[in-house]
């Protein structure tokens, strides 16, 4: 360790350089921070009773900017951080129920009078809004993925986790592929236990499960029916798919403890018919009738027998002609009944009048009344010339002579 020197003169002294070993630490467990005091909450604001009774000078502000029939009465006011007060009207536009007018004055300090701020339009404790939006990706359902559509990708899926590579599968068989495959070699992602867990309760409440009404009125599960395969993987002992086409689960996942009416191995219980007893007939009320009982029929048998009588003795010819004559002669009897009803107007006699009978009398025309001309009724036109006489041939001297003889 080097001396320290003594300083010479005004010389300044000079720095001993201590050694590493001589270089004394800090103790740890002496240095203590400092403690830290806890802010005291900031006081509540103030209501200012001048901007609070300035009412009027808030209504003026709200209807510069909406108008008069847009602002209603005054619903109240409040105060907000840093001393504004903030009076609100009620909003009279259609469409807007529920919402109102707020309009904020503030006064500094030193001030007389408040100062308006700004007027907006809020909804208040009613106001019809629109509801919060949400993502698209957020809003869709199960069931709502329709041919065509596809989801957005998942890179943090809750259900997933990191699936495992093969890293050398040269010498693998078909069926050792397989069986990675199924395990999740060669797959990004696969399904995880959270995955599995929410699987299993979605199809255990599901109508393919224990508790729907057709599983709780069959007569067993279908653990034990020919048409249920199993699962592979953890789900394997507690679900399966259903393989029979009459069973109203055909296709889809059921539980173990599911069931239905289409088991494999139940039969339907015909009911037994019961034996019928034999036929009681009661003889009691019923009389036994023979045929020498029976009296012949004696005028039905007699008309009958004249009726084939008839027809064997008269050929069926003959009996037609009749028939045909009668009808000619009821024709001509109808023409003469109605040409004797009938009688011509021409043929009857003039009736002659009598004591009984009036001359019939014959109506004479009026003889017209001559019109004088006038000044309402026009004259009839002159003739230029009067009409020239008729000329009459002259008569034989012969035709003359003999008319004029004593025997004519």
């Amino acid at each position: 360790m080097p001396e320290q020197q003594t300083p010479v003169g005004d010389a300044p002294p000079v720095a001993a350089v201590a050694s590493p070993e001589a270089v004394v630490e800090p103790d740890v467990e002496a240095a203590v921070e400092p403690a830290v005091e806890p802010e005291e909450p900031a006081a509540a604001p103030v209501l200012d009773d001048v901007s609070a009774a300035a009412v009027d000078l808030a209504r003026e502000a709200a209807v510069e900017t909406a108008g008069a029939e847009a602002v209603g009465e005054h619903t109240g006011v409040s105060v907000e951080a840093g001393g504004l007060a903030v009076h609100t009207f009620a909003a009279l536009m259609p469409g807007y129920r529920g919402w109102g007018w707020a309009v904020s004055l503030a006064r500094p300090a030193g001030q007389e009078y408040p100062t308006v701020c700004e007027v907006v339009l809020l909804p208040q404790a009613e106001a019809v809004l629109a509801p919060e939006w949400v993502p698209w990706s957020d809003r869709l359902a199960p069931g709502d993925l329709g041919p065509g559509d596809e989801l957005p990708y998942k890179p943090d899926d809750p259900y997933l986790v990191p699936g495992y590579e093969v890293t050398d599968d040269a010498e693998l068989t078909d069926d050792e592929q397989q069986l990675f495959w199924e395990l999740g070699l060669g797959r990004e992602r696969v399904l995880g236990p959270e995955g599995v867990r929410a699987a299993a309760e979605r199809w255990h409440a599901s109508a393919g499960g224990p508790t729907s009404d057709v599983a709780i009125q069959a007569s067993a599960p279908c653990v034990s029916c020919g048409y249920f395969v199993s699962l592979s993987g953890l789900l394997r002992q507690d679900f399966g798919v259903c393989a029979n086409e009459w069973s109203p689960s055909d296709g889809r996942v059921v539980t173990a403890d599911h069931g239905c009416g289409a088991h494999s191995e139940t039969d339907l219980q015909l009911p037994v018919p019961e034996p019928l007893p034999p036929v009681i007939l009661d003889e009691s009320l019923i009389d036994e009738v023979t045929a020498a009982d029976l009296e012949p029929l004696d005028e039905p048998v007699a008309e009958i027998a004249e009726a084939e009588a008839v027809l064997a003795v008269e050929p069926v010819a003959e009996i037609e002609a009749d028939i045909a004559e009668a009808e000619v002669a009821e024709a001509e009897v109808v023409e003469a009944e109605v040409a004797q009803a009938v009688v011509p107007e021409a043929t009857q006699p003039p009736v002659q009048p009598g004591p009984d009978i009036p001359e019939p009398v014959v109506p004479v025309p009026d003889e017209p009344t001559p019109v004088e001309p006038g000044p309402d009724v026009p004259g009839l036109p002159e003739p230029d010339e009067p009409p020239a006489p008729p000329v009459l041939p002259t008569p034989e001297p012969g035709i003359a002579e003999a008319d004029q003889s004593p025997e004519s």
